[in-house]
């Protein structure tokens, strides 16, 4: 079961169990993803569609997302 980590504008759900570690994420994103920081996920440091486009280089799908306020 994904993880969810709720913003004001953005859900990001991470599947652990599918994960392989590329690194795209923190790689794309750092100031959303950052493995120092807990939680690691911080969907408010970054805009919607900023974070969806860091997601969607995720090559295992591990990260989803879902819109969940005004955009």
């Amino acid at each position: 079961m994904a993880q969810a980590y709720q913003g004001k504008a953005v859900t990001i759900f991470y599947d652990e169990k599918i994960c392989q570690h590329a690194g795209n994420c923190v790689k794309t994103l750092p100031s959303v993803f950052d493995v120092s920081r807990t939680p690691w996920i911080d969907p408010d440091r970054a805009s919607p569609q900023e974070i969806v486009d860091a997601i969607a280089k995720c090559p295992t799908g591990a990260l989803t997302f879902k819109l969940t306020g005004d955009n």
